[in-house]
């Protein structure tokens, strides 16, 4: 997992020089970071009561942008199933991967005109991410459904022969069919019980029929036996055969019935597959436009609270910082070195989650803006 920081630095008489600064504090030397410039073109600002309200409206639509790109993510991985391992090589923004697109950030200026204000920046993404979401919802819904049916009428055919649909293990030459007087009842008796259901079956009960029993088939545990015997004495051979710890499994064969069945499993696994391409790709595609459309929310958060904390006219310079894990505290202590004679009305220090999330914004000492992603 990396881990970076967006940091915002006042502007020294250029941002080149800015910039410099960071590179020698924290690279050239020392080795604590590696650094890349992030690149936020010149915005409309507008007054300071739009930028203070859109402050707060940021911040919770930051929160709201990564949890839908952390849905479409692990909804991904769960579509995937057994190809878990290729989930990274779907999970891209613009067609690169995402350390390579947010270290050579540039704005979307089709998607995001400048030219618009800040607030309706912000609306276009709100909008545009709540239709991911909404359609997410939507999508994983129907798949979810479809998958949950398959997977039932699957788990009818597999474990216990107690419990397993019996259709695919029985043939129509193993029933005494369309008789008045006769019936086949099936009985799953223990391998350990095998002995005991040969010596006992044909006394369970008055009217069984001698030497019909029949073994169909074996699991690991059990064997699925077939018995004809006169209807009138099912009730009473039930009775014995469960105080024998033999079971007697409700079926009737029904030939429509159990061709039904295997026509629905083919149906749900056909449309599985067919659903399971176009679902893909549209979670590709729309993993990276939630994840472009929450880094530029990243940006528009670094451009107002820059001018908020730094004032006008706009003079920052936004950096984004790989730290060396084992360097971080360092780190702190180099930027804060660097930066603390900013007076009282500049920024506190703030974490805030992304890729994924580490922590709440909390304010640890004055200094310069550092937003963790």
């Amino acid at each position: 997992m990396t881990e970076f920081w967006l940091i915002s630095a006042p502007g020294e008489k250029t941002c080149q020089q800015t910039w410099d600064k960071m590179m020698a504090a924290t690279t050239r030397t020392n080795n604590l970071s590696v650094n890349h410039k992030f690149s936020i073109p010149d915005l409309k600002v507008g007054t300071l009561d739009v930028l203070v309200g859109l402050s707060d409206e940021l911040a919770k639509l930051d929160s709201f942008v990564e949890s839908v790109v952390k849905k479409v993510a692990q909804y991904m991985a769960d579509v995937l199933e057994d190809s878990r391992d290729k989930v990274q090589e779907n999970l891209l923004a613009n067609g690169v991967d995402l350390i390579t697109y947010i270290t050579r950030f540039q704005w979307d200026m089709a998607k995001y005109p400048i030219k618009q204000s800040l607030k309706n920046i912000s609306e276009i993404i709100s909008k545009q991410v709540t239709q991911i979401d909404n359609d997410l919802k939507a999508r994983a819904s129907a798949y979810n459904n479809l998958k949950g049916n398959l997977q039932n009428l699957e788990r009818k055919n597999a474990g216990s022969l107690l419990t397993r649909s019996l259709a695919d293990i029985v043939r129509k030459e193993n029933f005494v069919l369309d008789s008045e007087y006769l019936i086949t009842l099936l009985v799953v008796v223990p391998k350990t019980s095998y002995p005991d259901w040969q010596k006992t079956y044909e006394t369970l009960a008055e009217m069984v029929v001698p030497r019909s029993s029949n073994l169909l088939f074996e699991d690991n545990d059990s064997g699925l036996f077939g018995v004809t015997l006169f209807r009138k004495a099912i009730d009473d051979f039930k009775h014995k055969a469960r105080e024998n710890k033999f079971t007697v499994r409700d079926f009737q064969y029904n030939e429509e019935e159990m061709k039904a069945d295997k026509e629905e499993m083919t149906r749900l696994s056909t449309d599985k597959k067919k659903q399971f391409g176009p679902l893909v790709r549209w979670l590709k595609v729309n993993f990276s436009e939630a994840f472009i459309a929450w880094i530029h929310i990243k940006a528009l958060r670094v451009f107002v609270e820059s001018v908020l904390r730094y004032g006008l006219p706009v003079n920052f310079q936004a950096m984004l910082l790989q730290p060396n894990k084992k360097t971080m505290k360092k780190l702190r202590e180099v930027l804060n070195d660097l930066y603390k004679h900013l007076d009282s009305s500049a920024a506190a220090i703030m974490d805030v989650s992304a890729l994924p999330a580490r922590a709440k914004p909390r304010q640890h000492r004055r200094g310069l803006l550092i937003r963790q992603l």
